[in-house]
């Protein structure tokens, strides 16, 4: 019997393993936690039965639509979205896949409704890839169908090809390597955006892969293939979102489990819906105790800056003007409009007040929380107990509510150990379990039937006037928006702020990060628990199936795309959420349609984080105030002669802003002659920094083949800015980088390091999650001519990266250019924490370099090993080259100028 149980388990099993596998593999390489990799197992899943009803064979439909169609998918939903997500926060991450989970099935159901194909419903009985029917197998004596066997056998032929593809490719160890350090990866010649494709690739034929082998146990259920994503994402955990071994074997045992919970558990019918929760148990255990967040833990929406508040300018009263209006043409659309219509205005409301808990714990607090729906359901299934066990209606009310904050206190406790997407799936977990186990208990539910609940009077009219509901609706917001904007200002509200945006510093302040979230929860599942109550007596009744946890998976998004950091973007997302579908019907148009354009809302997300409130008021500021031309003009302020080199003109650019008097006073040198033959690497005018601000301020510098110039300054004149410019990791603003005469100012970093430009960044240059051997293959085909020059690289080969010494990892950055040398070398602060004897070492490389004809740029702050080496020298002070000359005119007090600034 048990056999039984652990074969089907594993068949099971397979399937969260293909799809957890995809999952891991888009998120590592990414850094996108995919919500719509269901969706596109679906999408995948309704093309091979599709394609199954035109008649083509089973076997060739699969590979038609796992091959080609996912893959082609994955790679234009990077193209159209998922690059610009891989920038942008958390929250707009979660939000923009969200939108797809809903947008794509939508978009494929639209398609075969319009198109005249078979349906794509509960009626349809989609077959598997094997034979049809089922042919049965005796497997170990137990007996198995043939699309359980091709199931297990297909995902098991995958998972090893997926293995030796990541670790015997050098497809895959780019990728990789792109996981571990993207920005090294760039300056190692690796195209990031190229190796994010790829991976958005596979991860879509994952996705797709387990939809088919899925689709004939789950048919064409779009939900159905959502709640595979979550089982799966359990098996993603296990793996840390990074193994896909242990992602796999995480995935055959959760089937296994699940199925011998299923078998050997019938003490356990008596708690409905528990034997079925096997994979949310696991998913929020793993989450917890696995996945403790190393980074920020504050939450998800706090690595975005808050937008600028366009705003700010305004008088009070012309700030609120426009919501006190939209409040008056809502209470006269409420005396004037039909019953219906006032009704779907009330229904609006509702929802905007939920949507309130969110601007609390999301826009506020930073934390995303996908629990709403659940703390919602929760205090109006207490409150209709409540009520049928003879308690007043007004202490109903009160006591649901107050169940809702004990609840959101009781999920906050995760949120003390996790953060970011993690905290994310954790909140998810435990809403669904609530719905599935104690949403169905039927002493608190009442079953099927609910728990009827009275309108509230207030002696002269009560809410079932939808007037009189969208009066109280307006006055409960207004109470709710007062007490946001009072706790924004308030000490508590700097608190958690401070907790938000730099938890460690805030504890060392006193501050307590676990009773603020703790409250932020608290209150958050309180005015959902309100909205959730008010949704019960618009409605008359509340059962456990009208809040479902998965409508919380959809408010976050209808909330993000208006604004979550402001009240007025959850009432125009309540209102959105309920016109929109009511206009789509009203104009006879598919409800698919709806879907499909919250979907682009997401895409737009991606470009905009900061939801429709913010792009309107950032319009506006620029129509108002559209920004003035930034000519450039280069002001000469005296030349003079100094041992035989020409200090230039200081060079002001009228694009850099507020510059300090200490800045604009620094003197700037540049050569006054155009690049000559023998220079290979220019810096010409070169102006740069970091949004705002200003570093480099017209750089002009050359490095000539076989020649070593150190660049020296003291801390925050420029350098180590300069090397990314030269590198291309940081754009330039002006200027001009050649390499040997050409252009390369708007080559991208990987295009440079192709074409020769080598940067050893500041620290260490090596890829700490790969082998030696590998960090060595990214750069060089074969090693082994490494291993002959620096043996005590070859004793540790298959050693981490990571473990090595700082010395053997300074070694390991360069020993690539002994083999296969750069033209340009540029070393950021090479003997950085090195044992002096380490130090000859590496600038002994540096000497054989320059033997070999590379054109070497040397920063570094100590300068007595900088100079020994050097045959140029440049100073830097303030952003500005102040000088550069021979190394035989550097004296002490040129080098005591340099570093302290004096002149």
């Amino acid at each position: 019997m048990i056999l039984d149980y652990v074969l089907s388990g594993l068949v099971t099993g397979a399937v969260f393993a293909v799809m957890g596998s995809g999952l891991t593999l888009s998120y590592a390489a990414t850094g996108v936690f995919n919500f719509a990799h269901g969706a596109i197992g679906f999408l995948t899943a309704l093309l091979f039965h599709q394609l199954n009803e035109a008649g083509l064979p089973a076997w060739l439909s699969a590979l038609a639509s796992v091959a080609l169609f996912a893959p082609a998918l994955g790679y234009l939903l990077h193209k159209a979205m998922f690059r610009g997500l891989s920038q942008a926060g958390e929250t707009a991450q979660i939000v923009a896949t969200i939108g797809l989970t809903i947008a794509l099935p939508a978009l494929g159901l639209l398609v075969v409704d319009v198109a005249g194909l078979p349906p794509a419903d509960a009626t349809a009985l989609p077959r598997g890839v094997g034979p049809h029917p089922a042919q049965p197998f005796d497997v170990l004596g137990v007996r198995l169908d043939s699309d359980q066997v091709i199931t297990f056998a297909v995902s098991a032929v995958a998972a090893a090809g997926l293995w030796a593809f990541m670790r015997h490719t050098p497809y895959g160890l780019r990728m990789r390597a792109s996981v571990d350090r993207r920005r090294l990866a760039t300056l190692r010649g690796i195209d990031a955006d190229a190796t994010s494709a790829l991976a958005w690739m596979l991860g879509s034929g994952l996705a797709g892969l387990a939809g088919v082998l899925a689709v004939s146990v789950l048919g064409l259920d779009a939900t159905a293939y959502t709640v595979l994503l979550f089982a799966s994402a359990t098996a993603a955990v296990f793996g840390r979102l990074r193994s896909i071994p242990w992602t796999f074997a995480a995935g055959l045992a959760l089937g296994v489990v699940q199925n011998l919970v299923a078998g050997y558990t019938d003490f356990l019918e008596e708690v409905t819906g528990l034997r079925t929760a096997v994979p949310v148990i696991l998913l929020f255990a793993g989450l917890v105790l696995l996945n403790r967040s190393r980074e920020r833990v504050a939450g998800s929406a706090a690595e975005d800056a808050p937008p600028p508040d366009h705003l700010a300018g305004l008088p009070p009263w012309r700030r609120r003007l426009p919501w006190a209006l939209g409040v008056a043409a809502l209470v006269a659309f409420a005396f004037a409009g039909s019953d219906y219509y006032v009704g779907v205005a009330a229904q609006g409301l509702v929802l905007a007040l939920i949507f309130c808990s969110f601007v609390v714990v999301t826009g506020i607090g930073g934390m995303v929380n996908l629990a709403q729906a659940a703390f919602a359901s929760m205090a109006a299934l207490t409150c209709g107990w409540a009520f049928a066990s003879g308690l007043p209606f007004v202490v109903a009310i009160l006591l649901g509510v107050l169940a809702a904050a004990a609840v959101g206190m009781l999920v906050a406790l995760p949120a003390l150990r996790l953060g970011g997407r993690v905290l994310t799936l954790a909140t998810l977990a435990m809403a669904l379990l609530a719905d599935q186990v104690l949403f169905q208990v039927d002493a608190f539910s009442n079953g099927t039937i609910g728990w009827p609940l009275p309108a509230l009077g207030f002696g002269f009219a009560d809410t079932s006037d939808p007037r009189v509901r969208v009066i109280v609706l307006l006055a409960l917001i207004g109470l709710v928006a007062l007490l946001i904007r009072n706790l924004e200002r308030s000490a508590s509200g700097r608190a958690i702020l401070a907790v938000r945006s730099a938890p460690a510093a805030a504890t060392t302040s006193g501050l307590s990060a676990p009773r603020t979230k703790i409250v932020l929860f608290a209150l958050a599942s309180a005015i959902a628990g309100l909205g959730g109550v008010l949704f019960a007596i618009s409605k008359g009744s509340i059962t456990a199936t009208d809040l479902p946890a998965f409508a919380g998976f959809v408010w976050l998004a209808v909330v993000v795309l208006q604004g979550v950091r402001r009240v007025g973007g959850a009432v125009l997302g309540g209102l959105v959420a309920v016109a929109v579908p009511e206009l789509l019907a009203t104009w006879d148009v598919s409800a698919h349609v709806g879907a499909i354009l919250f979907g682009a809302g997401g895409m737009i997300l991606a470009k905009h984080p900061d939801g429709v409130l913010t792009q309107l008021a950032e319009l506006r500021h620029r129509r108002r105030h559209p920004p003035a031309p930034l000519p450039r003009v280069r002001e000469a302020v005296g030349i003079r002669e100094t041992g035989g080199v020409r200090e230039a003109p200081v060079v002001r650019e009228a694009a850099v802003v507020r510059e300090t008097a200490a800045v604009q006073e620094a003197p700037a040198f540049r050569e006054e002659r155009p690049a000559r033959a023998g220079d290979l690497f220019t810096m010409e005018g070169v102006v740069a920094g970091y949004e705002d601000c200003t570093v480099l301020r017209g750089v002009d510098l050359t490095v000539n083949p076989g020649e070593v110039v150190a660049l020296l300054g003291a801390n925050g004149a420029g350098k180590s800015t300069a090397c990314a410019v030269a590198a291309g990791d940081l754009p330039v603003e002006s200027g001009r980088i050649l390499l040997d005469g050409q252009d390369v100012t708007t080559w991208p970093a990987h295009r440079r390091a192709r074409a020769g430009i080598l940067l050893a960044p500041e620290g260490r240059g090596v890829f700490p999650g790969l082998t030696v051997e590998e960090n060595l293959r990214t750069w060089l085909p074969d090693p082994g001519p490494v291993y002959e020059r620096l043996p005590q690289l070859a004793d540790r080969r298959t050693i981490l990266a990571g473990a090595l010494s700082g010395g053997e990892q300074q070694l390991l950055t360069l020993a690539p250019a002994l083999v296969r040398p750069p033209r340009v070398l540029i070393a950021d602060e090479p003997s950085l924490g090195l044992a002096p004897m380490v130090v000859r070492q590496v600038f002994d490389v540096f000497a054989e370099l320059r033997a070999r004809g590379v054109a070497l740029l040397l920063v570094e702050e100590k300068a007595t090993e900088a100079l020994a080496i050097a045959d140029r020298v440049v100073f830097m002070r303030l952003g500005r080259v102040t000088w550069t000359g021979p190394r035989s005119e550097v004296d002490s007090e040129r080098l005591t100028a340099a570093y302290l600034g004096v002149r």
